[in-house]
């Protein structure tokens, strides 16, 4: 997608007088596969940033890769029997399947074991000597004496001893539970995680990188680059905290083989520390891209701004230890100017783990038969960006089957499907024109419409320039939810009988609104935007853009203007599947515990298949199948019957209506109750018990317009039969009844834009319909009652309550 096209030989270079945007994410550790957490913490998030640069005219490059040096590596070697080598080519493979499944848009994925890493890493070693900003010094070491040799951070496990944390299994370098960094020799009880032994303390000499002399250096570019980069709330505290402490000299060897080799005679059976070498990946994968990688690491004649992204346990060597060792070599690189962090993503109430094999990883999401889009729309509309969120399977059903199919879906396919439809019931798949004697200004809904389009974007625009992804995303999709009300409220079926001329404006302006949303969602969808522009019949690599330079944006404001007259569209398409409760059942239980424990369940699963098998054999000279066999496949064809039978459960099957409160009377036989007759648009009235009398005096509850609930199973109450249900609102303290407007018929249907269905004749109280739904249902700071973010609509307008804002609707 977008229109990046790389010269083999340079890649793209920085352009003067551009903004040439050079963007990284925290390159994933090489010896396991991703889990879903890792994807939107780094390579997710980057990428959406990364197509909205390429989509605004931008020059920006994608760089990313494996990081494979370091303990983590030789101890996963260990564990499979091969060499560091083999791991890292192993798992760089599994690596970039997952992405490239995800439509991860990268310029150059890369990996650092390669001989350009150690040539970059070795020069900004020796610029650092010779400035002397590193310094020599005797440390104390674990070393274990059963495996004969110093253990470095990873290979250690103990007790962590942060006072109330206490964690056991804390590494050398880092406690997972509480986040502190560590050095070894802190835990408590440690033990070699190799053996189990427990290792003593020897003395080994290592090179350190003097941060206190970097000190002012460091906090000059802090100060004004946290400012101007607007980084991210989290990646501030952090840093200020490791300022705020006190710099210290910082380790960068350790004693071990696989890594770079630090070139000095003294250290040469040393290698770096994996976190000197691994920020100086994103150089030298650059320097694999193209042999003039200087031109976006040291040319201060054009200005390059680098955005990185990662999760939260990265921030400090991305704003202290990265920075300080390139301000250290005395050169002109290019320093960070935008951090975005994201904190954690939990797995059904747990933690996502590498380690311990708990969550979703890569490589299940792809046996999913849920499509990459939905994927890549839950895990961004989730993103963890001020505080942890939870990933759970039935919050990813609810964003598929009403944001994603009722809301978005159900916008682009109303509108292309009626274009489509044959002349005499639609345009046959020709664009209308529209006549010259319709004035755009003079329809209201239009105008209203593009007003509101036009405010979206900016502020779409403005949350993405400051990498508020998932407010770009909900931003974008509040234009499909208005291009739903725009459908409803012009009511365009009835107008292409009534007013033709009307209706092709009604249309065009439509199609315009599909076309625009292909665009805004390209970088969190592309796949959904691709198959937009093959249902518009247009291609998307010239079209899906929204660049200044070509005026993109001022035409934004005129969606009628957007998509050709004349122009013939493609084939329609549905463009989601609902996702169904008996499927998410199935995914929690086969993506439950650990990866270890999916494993022991599926064998025990082949297991009791194989015994199945065995007792189910055709009897001999019979003919006829055992009677278990027969009774397990009615039993399935009895519940498949039923679980078809069953509608899923959404908002539609409300039958919810304008009544009006024709009078009402105090309950003979319970002084809480009002019993009312209204009148819903049907011969007689219905009888309705609501125990209102604490909360709305008797005269106020005379010739009232109210929201009815007309389907719910009748119920006697102190022997008077309800046959209905009044909606009101209520906070702690009050009730209120919601009101459609004084001008709404009475006994037309209220109606979610977005979601189109057949009301229930009777909601069958065991399956919980009722229940289920109104737990989404609230009003909001405008004081409209909404299901979700979808407000109660008439054909007059929203149903409002009189006071009370963000209140329980019941």
């Amino acid at each position: 997608m977008g229109s990046h096209v790389n010269n083999p030989e340079t890649g793209k270079l920085p352009i003067p007088g551009k903004r040439n945007i050079l963007i990284t994410s925290a390159l994933p550790y090489v010896n396991n596969v991703p889990h879903l957490g890792n994807i939107i913490g780094c390579v997710l998030s980057a990428d959406v940033f990364a197509r909205y640069c390429r989509i605004r005219g931008y020059n920006a490059i994608y760089i990313c890769g494996t990081d494979e040096y370091g303990t983590a590596t030789e101890t996963k070697a260990m564990e499979e029997k091969c060499s560091p080598k083999e791991i890292c080519d192993k798992y760089h493979v599994i690596h970039k399947e997952v992405y490239d499944w995800f439509n991860i848009s990268f310029d150059k994925f890369g990996r650092t074991s390669t001989p350009q890493q150690t040539e970059v890493c070795q020069a900004i070693f020796e610029r650092l000597l010779a400035n002397y900003y590193l310094s020599h010094n005797t440390m104390q070491q674990l070393y274990c004496d059963k495996c004969q040799r110093f253990l470095a951070d990873r290979l250690v496990e103990g007790t962590c001893p942060t006072p109330g944390c206490e964690y056991d299994s804390a590494r050398g370098d880092q406690c997972e539970k509480c986040g502190k960094l560590l050095n070894p020799t802190e835990l408590k009880s440690p033990r070699c995680k190799v053996c189990q032994n427990t290792p003593r303390i020897r003395d080994t000499d290592h090179l350190f990188l003097e941060l206190p002399q970097l000190k002012d250096k460091l906090e000059k570019y802090i100060n004004n680059m946290s400012v101007e980069g607007f980084w991210s709330q989290n990646a501030i505290q952090t840093t200020n905290s490791w300022l705020r402490e006190g710099l210290k000299p910082r380790c960068i060897t350790r004693d071990l083989k696989w890594g770079v080799s630090v070139p000095h005679e003294k250290y040469s059976d040393k290698v770096f520390y994996v976190w000197f070498d691994a920020p100086i990946g994103y150089v030298s994968i650059t320097s694999c891209y193209t042999s003039d990688w200087e031109k976006w690491w040291k040319n201060p004649e054009v200005e390059v701004e680098l955005y990185q992204f990662m999760g939260k346990d990265n921030v400090s060597f991305h704003t202290v230890m990265f920075p300080s060792t390139l301000l250290g070599t005395g050169e002109n690189w290019t320093l960070m100017k935008t951090i975005s962090v994201t904190e954690y993503l939990n797995y059904e109430g747990g933690k996502f783990s590498k380690s311990k094999g708990v969550g979703v990883f890569g490589n299940d999401v792809k046996d999913t038969n849920i499509p990459v889009e939905v994927w890549r729309y839950y895990l961004l509309t989730n993103r963890p960006e001020v505080s942890d969120t939870l990933f759970t399977w039935s919050d990813l059903q609810a964003k598929l089957n009403s944001e994603l199919l009722s809301n978005l879906g159900n916008f682009v396919n109303r509108v292309l499907s009626f274009v489509a439809k044959p002349s005499g019931l639609g345009y046959g798949s020709i664009i209308p024109s529209i006549p010259d004697d319709v004035i755009v200004d003079s329809h209201e809904p239009t105008k209203k419409l593009a007003d509101k389009v036009a405010a979206y974007v900016e502020q779409y625009i403005e949350a993405m320039e400051k990498v508020k992804l998932k407010q770009g995303l909900k931003l974008a999709m509040s234009i499909s939810g208005e291009g739903n009300g725009y459908l409803q409220e012009t009511e365009f079926w009835r107008l292409y009988k009534d007013n033709q001329p009307l209706c092709a404006l009604v249309m065009k302006t439509a199609v315009g609104v599909v076309y625009l949303l292909a665009c805004l969602l390209e970088p969190f969808m592309p796949s959904f935007t691709l198959e937009v522009f093959k249902q518009l019949n247009l291609p998307p690599v010239v079209h899906d853009s929204l660049s200044n330079e070509k005026g993109d944006v001022d035409r934004v404001k005129r969606p009628w203007e957007i998509v050709s007259a004349g122009h013939k569209i493609g084939t329609p398409q549905p463009l989601f599947k609902e996702l169904k409760d008996e499927e998410v059942e199935f995914y929690r239980k086969k993506f439950a515990g650990s990866q270890a424990d999916r494993i022991e369940r599926a064998e025990a699963e082949a297991g009791k298949l194989a015994d199945q098998l065995k007792k189910t054999k055709v009897s001999e000279g019979s003919g006829k199948k055992n009677q278990s066999t027969k009774s397990l496949k009615e039993g399935k064809t009895k519940a498949s019957a039923s679980s078809a039978a069953e509608p899923e459960i959404s908002i539609t099957r409300l039958d919810i209506r304008v009544g009006l409160i024709k009078s009402t009377k105090k309950h003979p036989n319970a002084d809480s109750l009002y019993i009312e007759e209204i009148d819903v648009g049907e011969e007689q009235p219905r009888t309705v018990v609501s125990g209102l009398v604490k909360y709305i005096p008797l005269d106020e509850m005379q010739n009232r317009r109210v929201c009815v609930l007309c389907n719910l199973k009748p119920a006697t109450m102190r022997g008077i039969k309800s046959q209905a249900m009044v909606i009101c609102a209520s906070n702690d303290t009050q009730v209120q009844l919601v009101e459609p407007p004084s001008s709404a018929n009475v006994g037309e249907r209220v109606t979610f834009p977005g979601h189109e269905g057949v009301p229930d004749e009777l909601l069958n109280p065991k399956k919980k319909v009722w229940d289920t739904l109104q737990v989404d249902l609230h009003t909001n700071e405008e004081l409209i009652a909404c299901y979700k973010d979808v407000p109660f609509t008439t054909s007059a307008g929203v149903c409002k309550v009189s006071s009370i804002g963000n209140g329980t609707v019941r």
